[in-house]
């Protein structure tokens, strides 16, 4: 489902992303963990056809990034980029004027469970529920592909499970999902694979269930000796 080969990303004489060679295949849930800094919303902005590669290629179902990827990409970034002044029925309107894969039935659903009221404006929302709606909005769509920046980074503790079930719930067998956060204790319990990535270079891509046998410790443990400051 993603293709990466020598895919690089310069910004002047910084190097963002570093020849990067990566294959994520469907039916997978993925974390992408590393420290600030090393890469990861870079990838995920030139997965989405947001940046332009200075070197290599990526390819999403065997496609560039750009308006034909964006019909099956389900993007949730890790920065508020609805208007505000729409009240939360009106933002379901409009992705499903933008999407035709959105199920807003499905989104109402959610709303209700996270008692968060349709009627009200995005503005008047604390953070955390302003998340939860992108959230809701990302997994309405009956997607290929998702990509979500730090879901749950602004969300309180005892949302994070119901959050993480509905990634789990709300993504079809043949989907991938990428998942980017720092809270990795909290994640990695749904996760399949992760992707480790330090200064823009691929450290390791491994499956989480091989990481416990062979390694006898978390994915969370894994990450804080890989990264020890």
């Amino acid at each position: 489902m993603i293709k990466c080969d020598s895919l690089t990303k310069r910004y002047g004489t910084l190097t963002a992303l570093d020849d990067l060679d990566l294959h994520l295949g469907k039916g997978r849930i993925v974390g992408l963990l590393g420290p600030n800094g090393s890469g990861k919303t870079t990838f995920i902005k030139l997965c989405n056809g947001l940046l332009v590669p200075s070197a290599g290629s990526v390819l999403l179902d065997g496609k560039k990034p750009g308006v034909e990827t964006k019909s099956f990409v389900s993007y949730l970034p890790d920065a508020n980029y609805l208007p505000t002044w729409m009240n939360v029925g009106q933002l379901l309107d409009l992705f499903t004027d933008f999407y035709a894969d959105f199920d807003q039935e499905k989104a109402k659903e959610m709303l209700a469970q996270l008692s968060i009221d349709r009627k009200h404006k995005l503005k008047t929302l604390s953070k955390g529920n302003k998340e939860k709606v992108q959230l809701v909005l990302a997994m309405s769509r009956k997607a290929k592909i998702y990509f979500l920046d730090e879901p749950i980074g602004g969300v309180d503790p005892a949302a994070r499970d119901y959050i993480l079930n509905t990634i789990i719930s709300n993504y079809s067998e043949d989907a991938l999902v990428v998942i980017s956060t720092h809270l990795i204790g909290d994640i990695e319990k749904i996760l399949d694979e992760v992707v480790f990535i330090n200064r823009g270079k691929l450290i390791c891509h491994r499956e989480v269930d091989e990481i416990r046998d062979t390694e006898g410790k978390s994915v969370d443990q894994l990450f804080r000796e890989v990264f020890r400051c």
